[in-house]
């Protein structure tokens, strides 16, 4: 049985990873400071310790106590427009807090090291679909805190031998039985249109509809949470150390991710046209052919509808959220 210490485990791509990988009788720690994440959102099999990577001594002792395989990190702040905003907090938490963690890693004798990043990285896409080694020229602090922290890996890796995956993707969405989305403040496309069917929300507002794509709305990737969650447990014995894109290769629209969930709920979506956010490209869709070659990743929920479904039934289940 692998020990696994998952970092951000409160959170919603880390709390549905720690399930996926139990279900699969690892033994997993989850270390969360809850700062954005929810203590309902831990899974009860695992245990739970409650810390900050910025307090460097407590991750070390974690690190050196429970003995690790491999940690998967989730554990940053992800808003881009606060990371234009405020990037001193992404610097310091996305990058100097997760050297903390590698130096951990590393003197703890941890063999492998899975990184939830993003295909932000990329920025402005020079091409789509978005192949690994495209070039990468950030245009907002999250994507360029993001890649400074692989770059760091790649570092490690060379000089102290720990094995990675950098794990890059664009849009996480759906649920799982027990664990979804509730950020506070909630931006993702899909629960925000869930909220405002239920009456949450007054309306949805649509960013552009005047894109240089079939119906003028802007093209995004995707991916089932449940398929990430698959994606991350076979990261962990990668074949080789570095980065891997995860995608579907097929872009949907938002004007289709509406479409989708007015089928599934049976309820319209009330939204207004709103102009444009800045740097906001047309299309962004990630080519995956790497993870499905070498992790042998192969996603199985990859319709708007199974998407949509799942997020939906979470959300009848917890119509505020979690409570902690």
């Amino acid at each position: 049985m692998k020990k696994v210490l998952v970092t951000g485990g409160a959170g919603y791509i880390g709390s549905a990873c720690s399930e996926y990988l139990l279900n699969l009788g690892y033994d997993v720690t989850i270390f969360d400071g809850l700062l954005t994440g929810h203590r309902e959102a831990v899974d009860p099999r695992a245990k739970f310790i409650l810390g900050n990577l910025s307090d460097r001594e407590k991750i070390k002792s974690v690190c050196r106590e429970g003995k690790f395989d491999a940690i998967m990190h989730f554990a940053a702040f992800s808003l881009v427009g606060e990371s234009m905003k405020d990037p001193s907090k992404y610097f310091r938490n996305n990058i100097a807090n997760g050297i903390n963690l590698a130096d951990a890693a590393v003197e703890s004798g941890v063999k492998m090291f899975v990184f939830s990043s993003t295909a932000a990285t990329f920025g402005q896409p020079e091409s789509v679909p978005i192949k690994e080694f495209d070039r990468q020229i950030p245009i907002n602090p999250y994507g360029e805190s993001k890649l400074c922290f692989e770059k760091i890996l790649k570092w490690y890796h060379e000089i102290y031998g720990i094995n990675y995956a950098a794990l890059r993707y664009f849009n996480a969405a759906g649920a799982t039985e027990n664990f979804g989305e509730d950020h506070r403040p909630e931006t993702h496309l899909i629960p925000l249109i869930l909220q405002t069917v239920r009456g949450k929300r007054d309306k949805l507002m649509l960013y552009g509809d005047d894109y240089d794509t079939a119906d003028g709305t802007c093209v995004r990737d995707y991916i089932h949470i449940l398929d990430l969650a698959q994606a991350h447990e076979l990261a962990l014995s990668a074949p080789e150390s570095g980065h891997y894109n995860l995608g579907t290769g097929n872009g949907l629209s938002v004007k289709e991710i509406i479409d989708a969930a007015e089928d599934v709920t049976g309820l319209k979506v009330n939204y207004e046209v709103a102009p444009r956010r800045p740097g906001d490209p047309a299309k962004l869709i990630a080519c995956s052919e790497r993870a499905r070659r070498m992790l042998k990743w192969e996603p199985k929920y990859e319709s708007a509808h199974k998407i949509i479904e799942s997020a939906w039934k979470w959300q009848l289940k917890h119509p505020d959220g979690y409570k902690n």
